[in-house]
């Protein structure tokens, strides 16, 4: 199992090297001048080159690149051409922001996806399944900024019930949570019934009640174990839509986090705060891919076995 762990880890390193590569040469293909922006479109063209020089935008690409990669090694990120201030210290203040709205709405998603894809699969083909597909092609059909929109006039506007924009307590986590986590319960949901019903016709299964075992007893202990193998695997995969969909739903509803943050240094052309945030979204998905991956091993004996 260790070296299964240690494995995992050596391959992040060349996947976060990858996609630094990618979205570097990205932003130096992208259209648009930094040091313009920064100074204005009616600074002098001698002043916006000093700029440029300063801030190494002449140097070839791969010097460029060898450089930023070199300090973030060092967990150096470089400065904002903007207002100056360190990347990583900018990053650092709202990430805590974005990986509570991602986590909770992660804790929503597997949550009710699970209980709702248990009682679909449990009762197979009445009202209550039938309500529960219905849930889930509406929640797959329904993307993030629509059901973000929707729940802000439903529940913030009209009902009242919970705040629209911010991010001072709870309740403002409530909205947000929901309507980014609402698509990955679906696909949880789904994914968990199937599993369910798959797992529900095994022989283990039919001894365990011919046994004289309650149907709960059954249905927690033996069921639910294996079917949620399938089930952890979408969980891990999902957290990277769930990081992605953080920049539309923190723009949304107002949350100062990473992604808000993107948004606004896009206009800007503010190109180390881009490339720090999706470096620090694609550490963070790696990371938690890493424990899912620890998780599956736990739960399935296989691969336990094959890292012995």
């Amino acid at each position: 199992m260790i070296k299964y762990i240690l494995r995992r880890i050596l391959y992040v390193i060349p996947t976060l090297i990858g996609v630094s590569f990618i979205i570097f040469g990205l932003l130096y293909l992208t259209p648009g001048d930094a040091a313009e922006a920064k100074l204005g479109s009616r600074a002098p063209k001698a002043a916006v080159e000093a700029y440029r020089e300063e801030l190494g935008l002449n140097d070839p690409f791969l010097v460029q690149y060898g450089r930023f990669l070199g300090n973030a090694v060092q967990g150096d990120l470089g400065e904002s051409y903007i207002n100056g201030r360190s990347v990583t210290s900018s990053l650092m203040d709202l990430f805590p922001a974005t990986i509570k709205l991602t986590l909770f709405s992660l804790s929503v998603a597997v949550i009710f996806g699970i209980i709702f894809g248990i009682l679909s699969a449990i009762y197979k083909y009445t009202w209550i399944d039938r309500i529960s597909m219905v849930l889930g092609m509406v929640g797959l059909s329904m993307p993030i900024f629509w059901s973000g929109i929707l729940f802000i006039l439903l529940f913030a506007v009209k009902l009242q019930w919970f705040p629209s924009s911010g991010f001072g307590s709870f309740k403002h986590l409530i909205l947000p949570g929901f309507a980014l986590g609402f698509q990955s319960m679906a696909v949880i949901m789904r994914q968990t019934r199937g599993s369910m019903l798959e797992v529900m016709d095994k022989d283990y299964i039919r001894t365990a009640r011919a046994k004289g075992l309650k149907e709960w007893w059954i249905i927690i202990v033996h069921a639910l174990k294996n079917a949620m193998i399938p089930v952890i695997t979408s969980a891990g995969l999902l957290t990277g839509s769930l990081l992605g969909g953080s920049v539309l739903t923190e723009t949304i509803f107002s949350i100062p986090g990473i992604g808000r943050l993107m948004v606004s240094s896009i206009s800007t052309r503010d190109y180390p705060i881009i490339l720090g945030g999706v470096l620090l979204i694609a550490t963070t998905y790696s990371l938690i891919n890493l424990l899912v991956d620890i998780l599956y091993g736990f739960v399935d004996p296989k691969v336990r076995s094959q890292y012995k």
